[in-house]
């Protein structure tokens, strides 16, 4: 295994940078994910990573190796990269054995080498069962589950994976979101998995970078892009989450429906309007005011709604903002009550443009 690296890497169409001067070391064994909207340069950069794309500025490098450059790019089949699309890409008329040990037998292994390699990632992905069944036999994971075996079995230096569960249906993605983590798990590759979708990040990856604009827009942990997004993009774009707009003051502090709120985060320019970001979670209603605690605004409840294991509140303050927060089940607050909400300071994030 060996770490990738990006370096100023960017690819234009004309006048369009549909990746824009990134830069980003991925540590040998960890699971990236590229997360992002449509059109945002995941998928472009995956595609530079593979070599199916030469970079207009810029390279890539995998441990002291330079494989993508202006002026040079090794190509795909010498990157010892392999890449699972959306679309399986199966032979249809081989079975799931042949479908798998098909790298080895290009790469002329001895017969008993490549018996060795099968029996093991049939165990590991478990598709024992199922290895002499043709795909068109197979279900979308149980196909899905092949497509990873066969990138997995020529043991490559790095694993692409291109919205790999898009084709599956909602229980089927959940299911194989913690199937491609135990695999990941197991064998450690370097590995970079594009998706939209902010769950699959959230199970599989060691980092996520979330990239906007061909940008990355921020990269770390799922908990601290969760937690402590640093832009109003990321800050909407990961989980439900309030943003709201007040003017800068002094002290980390901003002015929000009259009152100074603490905040964490970005540094608050004074004078400036700047943004907040707190999620649901983080603001605890109450029916009377809290004691001793900073950050308390009176509001009046315009939405609630019965979810089972928890309300879900509309609340307004008295300048028009709306705050949505969730409390327990029991908490029975009707339509028009005065409430108090108490944002702690370290659930308020200032946030850049």
């Amino acid at each position: 295994m060996a770490s990738v690296e990006l370096r100023n890497l960017t690819k234009r169409y004309g006048p369009i940078a549909v990746v824009d001067d990134i830069s980003l070391t991925i540590e040998h064994g960890k699971l990236v994910c590229l997360l992002g909207p449509s059109g945002c340069g995941k998928t472009t950069t995956l595609r530079l990573l593979a070599g199916f794309v030469d970079p207009s500025a810029g390279e890539i490098r995998v441990g002291d190796r330079l494989i993508s450059s202006p002026a040079n790019t090794v190509p795909p089949e010498r990157r010892n990269m392999s890449m699972i699309f959306q679309s399986y890409a199966l032979w249809p008329h081989m079975t799931v054995a042949e479908n798998i040990i098909y790298g080895l037998k290009l790469r002329k292994l001895p017969r008993d080498v490549i018996g060795a390699k099968l029996d093991a990632i049939l165990a590991t992905t478990k598709l024992a069962a199922l290895a002499e069944r043709y795909p068109g036999e197979l279900s979308g994971g149980q196909q899905q589950r092949v497509a990873l075996a066969r990138a997995l079995i020529v043991e490559p230096e790095t694993l692409l994976l291109d919205e790999p569960l898009s084709n599956l249906d909602a229980n089927l993605r959940e299911e194989m979101r913690f199937e491609v983590r135990r695999l990941h798990d197991t064998y450690r590759y370097t590995t970079v998995y594009v998706t939209h979708d902010q769950s699959e990040a959230m199970t599989t990856a060691d980092v996520i970078c979330v990239m906007n604009g061909g940008k990355i827009e921020q990269a770390g942990s799922p908990e601290e892009i969760y937690d402590r997004p640093r832009s109003e993009f990321v800050a909407r774009f990961i989980g439900s989450s309030n943003v709201v707009k007040g003017k800068g003051l002094d002290g980390g502090r901003i002015e929000l429906a009259g009152i100074a709120l603490h905040c964490s985060g970005e540094p608050v320019v004074p004078g400036a309007p700047t943004a907040v970001s707190i999620r649901p979670h983080g603001i605890t209603l109450t029916a009377t005011p809290p004691q001793n605690a900073d950050n308390v605004l009176p509001a009046t409840v315009v939405r609630q709604v019965f979810l089972g294991d928890s309300r879900d509140y509309m609340v307004e303050l008295k300048d028009g903002t709306q705050l949505r927060t969730v409390t327990a089940p029991a908490d029975n607050i009707p339509h028009g009550s005065a409430v108090w909400l108490h944002l702690p300071a370290d659930r308020c994030r200032a946030l850049t443009g």
